[in-house]
């Protein structure tokens, strides 16, 4: 059977490459913006936020490929009950990094099977990282170095890179941080026969 990533998604696909998961990408092209906004308006958190983004993103591209598993995952930060977007410039980067700065930032990360148009597993991780307070100048250097590499990322780190230089404490799942809860998936990949046991 097919498995396709339903996403384009750099750090997702290294950790498919590394656990030698053979597999597709495709986009999902969905508007995440004003589905989060959406979910946020009915009153959901961070957790239902990252699991219904996830679903979203699985079953789009499952109900084309209906013969494949499809794996969907999504990732959100919240610092202080406030979800966050990923920075649309490098300012906004700044601005986000300043106001994590000496708090603890909670990163929901979800991964949704879809096949045949509908979910058939699904798993949340939730990891908290604390953020050590960050000087105006390191942000500013920091920005220098990874911008505009963390674009995509909603926490603006990459913890694989100079992003660890951001928390004195980080609690939880390395992949989940990384952008996707890789053990579980693999172990269901196993289940269904598509890796070996």
């Amino acid at each position: 059977m097919t498995v396709i990533l339903a996403s384009q998604s750099a750090s997702r696909r290294a950790m498919l490459d590394a656990a030698a998961v053979a597999y597709e990408a495709m986009p999902a092209h969905v508007d995440e913006s004003a589905v989060k906004d959406a979910l946020l308006a009915e009153g959901h958190g961070p957790r239902q936020v990252a699991d219904a983004l996830a679903e979203l993103k699985a079953v789009k591209i499952s109900l084309a490929h209906s013969a494949a598993l499809v794996v969907g995952s999504d990732s959100v930060v919240a610092v202080d009950g406030r979800l966050f977007e990923k920075p649309a410039d490098r300012a906004e980067a700044a601005r986000h990094l300043a106001l994590f700065s000496g708090r603890t930032m909670t990163l929901v990360s979800a991964v949704v099977v879809a096949e045949g148009g509908r979910p058939v597993w699904r798993h949340v991780e939730e990891a908290r990282l604390m953020v050590r307070s960050l000087s105006a100048e390191f942000i500013e250097a920091y920005l220098d170095e990874e911008w505009p590499a963390i674009a995509g990322c909603v926490g603006c780190f990459r913890l694989e890179g100079p992003g660890v230089q951001l928390f004195d404490r980080v609690r939880g799942d390395h992949f989940a941080i990384l952008g996707m809860p890789l053990l579980p998936l693999l172990g269901y990949l196993r289940e269904r026969g598509e890796m070996p046991a």
